[in-house]
């Protein structure tokens, strides 16, 4: 498990003048920090250091240490706006959790041998219909991923989310019966005709002559004759 580390401020100052204020004058990051036994905090994020972060997919599904202004609390993304257009994060909830307790996070997939599945191999195209899960564990059980093997899927194949193998404590919270047991990936065909196919109407092509051809040719060897 990667480890991360936020710094963090406490903010007296609230509302969205003094949100603004704080991203244009401070490049500071406002946010919200809840759960657990405390109240809420509001507090302040260098968005710098968090931008940087970001960028790390591990960041997404770890238990993150908050250090606000010296004191530590284990707590995980589960929020983040970002700027429409810029490279910017305007807003983020954390979450804390609580050891030995069930929490809820959002984790990558991580697909393996795609290359290698017969139904590539036999000119089908791999479709990704879910990229991350939501997971119930302990925190000690947070995975950073979970690996999806794809080498044994055929063309028509699909995975679905029943099919996923889960490390040890980790249950899928959308998995509560066959209704949600959407796919995962799955093997299709290339949209358009096959090499074959194309092959097949080019020589019916050929083989067919328009009747105008047809009496065009006629009359031209009445004319010769």
């Amino acid at each position: 498990m990667s480890e991360f580390t936020f710094n963090a401020e406490l903010r007296s100052d609230m509302g969205k003048g003094a949100s603004r204020r704080l991203r244009r004058e401070a490049d500071m990051i406002p946010a919200i920090v809840y759960g657990g036994k405390e109240e809420p905090k509001s507090i302040s994020l260098n968005h710098n250091q968090i931008i940087n972060m970001l960028d790390e997919e591990a960041v997404y599904s770890s238990i993150i240490n908050l250090d606000i202004d010296g004191t530590v609390e284990e707590v995980v993304i589960k929020d983040i706006q970002r700027h429409p257009f810029k490279p910017k994060v305007l807003h983020m909830d954390l979450k804390r959790i609580v050891r030995g307790e069930i929490m809820n996070a959002t984790v990558p997939l991580h697909f393996l041998n795609e290359k290698s599945a017969p139904g590539v191999k036999a000119g089908g195209v791999m479709s990704h219909q879910i990229t991350s899960v939501e997971v119930a564990c302990r925190p000690r059980n947070l995975p950073e991923y979970i690996e999806v093997d794809l080498g044994g899927l055929d063309l028509g194949d699909t995975i679905h989310l029943s099919d996923l193998k889960l490390p040890e404590g980790v249950e899928l919270t959308a998995l509560q019966g066959e209704e949600h047991d959407l796919s995962v990936a799955n093997v299709v065909r290339p949209s358009g005709p096959s090499e074959d196919e194309t092959e097949e109407a080019d020589e019916a092509a050929e083989a067919e002559v328009p009747a105008t051809e047809q009496k065009g040719d006629e009359e031209a060897g009445e004319d010769k004759e």
